[in-house]
């Protein structure tokens, strides 16, 4: 065919689909290659643009050149260079293929030589080769830069919800608006109150969305966000766990304790309104049914549900139980002096404490040097070829799993370290004011001190039974102790006064 009669098609292509990457790539190419076919008189029948890698075949726009080539509709191609129409070997060799049956007879490149014989066709698929070699050498290098990465303990990719990628550091570090929605996410499954739906929905109203579409997260989001140890300190990277460097968000035990209530796939608890104080708060003596509560006659009283048999427990009224409950609280009420003494000896344990702490607090850090010794001698064993690759993945999971457990532990002991006593500090100062809630304390009030200070609240006879708990029980002697010594505080005529005024019932 002469040349004057031949027929070309113009490729240009960007190796990429993100619109915002080698935009002006295409709009050079298809400057000079244009201004390449005038010069050259070369008849461009059509354009051929794509966005899309050359690295593995499929490509929709190559495709359909090819086959006009082979029905005849075109002889020639006019591209930039030999990498724009394949980076790889079976685009590369249906190219050549075309040329060796005489339906390609030209490729046009304005920076590469090409002549359709023996030694044009070597050349040719010698530059389709160093196309393949340059994309495997960069995957390969990208590869190596991840996995670098990964063992430095820095996420190589798009930060997960809740973390942000610093540009210029190239690591991430926690989202200050996002992050907290996904820690109450963690903390609120955990509790096993909420399903999935639940969560999805929670996430959704307080804005989370998607890095991609930025559509609200479904609930297979929901699963994979919850089941991502990312956010306690360890990434999971096709497969195999590695210790990062970045902030958690959540604890490793508040995680776990959501991968439990993921594997028992338990359901919520029914969430009931109480509309009176006391339903639901005890158990019945006799059958062990929970205790409502009910109107009659404009009086509030108490009755077991009998839900499992009948029932011989009688009415107690909503007054009388609420006597009852200021008369328990005043039992373990303390005058200031006593509770300063107690806190006083607290203090005293604490310092005891303290000093033991240290041993304890030593010995997981040496147990976390000798976890970072035995992953460290894990890596040489499989360099050497003395365990597997799953002995090796095995193994090392085991050892940074009790590694990252060893370090929330030390980490809680370190920041908590004398505040272990606070509950009891705390329940002592509840005990000085304990007395004051028993005569002017709302119900509720009440009733919440008294679930805090006993446990398996029952009501026999119309009247309350529970267990006294620690140091709430030691608490009840110390304040009988007071009444028979009142007169050794400073504080006499305050504490007589309340009591005349509420004289206690024997007990």
């Amino acid at each position: 065919m002469e040349k004057s009669n031949m027929r070309y098609f113009l490729y240009a292509r960007k190796s990429t689909d993100e619109p915002d990457r080698q935009i002006l790539s295409i709009e050079a190419q298809l400057a000079e290659l244009r201004d390449y076919a005038k010069k050259n008189g070369l008849a461009i029948v059509r354009e051929f643009i794509e966005s899309k890698t050359a690295k593995e075949p499929g490509r929709d726009m190559f495709n359909e050149m090819v086959a006009g080539l082979e029905q005849g509709v075109a002889q020639g191609i006019v591209a930039w260079h030999p990498d724009r129409l394949a980076r790889n070997s079976i685009d590369g060799g249906r190219l050549v293929y075309l040329v060796d049956t005489g339906k390609l007879l030209e490729l046009k490149f304005p920076t590469f030589w090409f002549d359709p014989t023996p030694q044009g066709k070597f050349m040719l698929s010698i530059a389709f080769g160093q196309s393949k070699y340059y994309v495997d050498n960069l995957s390969e290098n990208v590869k190596r830069g991840i996995r670098q990465k990964l063992r430095n303990g820095i996420w190589p990719s798009w930060a997960p919800m809740g973390y942000i990628n610093n540009l210029a550091t190239h690591t991430i570090h926690v989202d200050k608006e996002r992050a907290p929605v996904i820690k109450k996410a963690f903390e609120l499954y955990a509790t096993g109150n909420y399903a999935i739906l639940e969560i999805r929905d929670m996430v959704n109203r307080s804005g989370l969305r998607g890095r991609k579409l930025h559509k609200p997260l479904s609930v297979s989001n929901c699963h994979y966000m919850l089941r991502n140890p990312i956010y306690y300190g360890v990434m999971r990277y096709y497969g195999e766990v590695y210790e990062a460097k970045h902030k958690p968000i959540i604890s490793k035990a508040l995680f776990d304790k959501c991968q439990e209530m993921l594997k028992n796939k338990s359901k919520p608890k029914t969430k009931t309104l109480l509309p009176y104080v006391y339903r639901g708060a005890f158990r019945c003596a006799s059958c062990g049914c929970f205790i409502t509560t009910e109107t009659q006659k404009g009086h509030k009283y108490l009755h077991c549900t009998k839900r499992k048999q009948p029932c011989a427990e009688l009415f107690v009224r909503e007054e009388e139980i609420d006597r009852q409950v200021r008369e328990i609280l005043k039992g373990v009420s303390l005058p200031p002096a006593l509770a300063a003494e107690a806190l006083d000896n607290i203090k005293a344990e604490g310092i005891k404490a303290a000093q033991a702490g240290e041993s304890t607090a030593q010995n997981l850090r040496d147990k976390i040097d000798f976890l970072t010794k035995s992953m460290n001698a894990l890596l040489d064993m499989i360099l050497s070829g003395m365990i597997t690759q799953d002995e090796y993945a095995q193994k090392k999971r085991s050892c940074l799993e009790e590694k990252k457990e060893c370090e929330m532990k030390l980490a809680a002991f370190e920041r908590e370290g004398s505040k272990r006593f606070e509950p009891l500090i705390g329940f002592y100062k509840l005990a000085v004011h304990a007395g004051e809630a028993a005569v002017s304390g709302k119900p509720e009030e009440n009733l919440q001190i008294l679930k805090n200070i006993g446990s398996n609240l029952i009501i026999g006879g119309k009247k309350i039974k529970l267990k006294l708990n620690f140091p709430a029980e030691k608490l009840r002697a110390l304040a009988g102790l007071a009444d028979l010594n009142c007169a050794k505080f400073s504080e006499k005529k305050i504490w007589r006064g309340r009591r005349d005024s509420n004289p206690r019932s024997s007990p």
